[in-house]
């Protein structure tokens, strides 16, 4: 099966540092994949590039059937191409209630024209509902989004990406700061997604990479240390040295 985002040969550099050093990386196109590291393994820089936040310095990174360059497309080409990302502090619209947050995500035409004439039909309200299940929402589609929990804003977020329909989610570190109930659920959720679409987690905590019981590639100096299961990277020698043994 091809991939869905082929990054090879990756290098970028700020000031001197090498941030991404030779990276070479694949996802399919429905593949839950998790990326642990070190602060400074260029987890952060990896995401930049594939969004088009940060132009690389070399390399490719050739997305979809056609193979088409990402580095050749602006951030918003590349959003409305299937990239989506969650950062890792929620951005939600506090005053506006969970149903308008989803309702207002929904993959609709952007031209200002058709958002003043929109109005919800009976469909959109139905993909609204659907999507706050999928969150774990449904009960809570009147209330302000500024009144939910960290944990429920971080799944309004995740189920704002998810209206856009993107092919590839990338996840910021969805865990921290939940209870462990909320963790429980977060990874069901990304497991959910990963049945129909390539998900990308940038996790520290071992412990909910554990739960995702995914692929996990190791990020360190900017390249790929280890790549495989959980227990497979966990017990390589060099894991444990840059990682585990700190």
């Amino acid at each position: 099966m091809s991939a869905l985002l082929e990054v090879s040969g990756v290098s970028v550099s700020f000031d001197g540092f090498k941030a991404i050093n030779n990276l070479s990386f694949q996802i399919g196109r429905a593949e839950l994949r998790a990326v642990i590291g070190p602060n400074g393994a260029g987890k952060t820089t990896f995401m930049d590039i594939i969004t088009g936040k940060t132009k690389p310095d070399e390399g490719r990174v050739l997305w979809g059937e056609k193979s088409q360059s990402l580095l050749a497309m602006s951030e918003s080409r590349i959003a409305q191409a299937g990239v989506g990302r969650k950062f890792q502090r929620p951005t939600v619209f506090e005053d506006q209630s969970v149903a308008e947050n989803l309702m207002l995500a929904l993959k609709k035409s952007r031209n200002p024209f058709s958002v003043l004439r929109f109005r919800a039909s009976e469909r959109d309200r139905a993909r609204v509902e659907d999507l706050a299940t999928e969150i774990g929402l449904s009960g809570a589609l009147e209330r302000k989004a500024g009144e939910l929990s960290h944990g429920q804003k971080q799944w309004l977020e995740i189920g704002m990406l998810l209206a856009q329909d993107p092919k590839l989610l990338l996840v910021d570190e969805p865990a921290a700061g939940m209870t462990p109930a909320e963790r429980e659920h977060t990874t069901d959720l990304l497991v959910e997604a990963a049945k129909t679409r390539a998900v990308v987690v940038v996790e520290h905590d071992m412990e909910f990479v554990r739960r995702l019981n995914c692929r996990v590639t190791v990020l360190h100096e900017g390249s790929v240390l280890a790549e495989g299961s959980i227990d497979h990277v966990t017990s390589d020698e060099k894991v444990i040295e840059v990682y585990l043994g700190r």
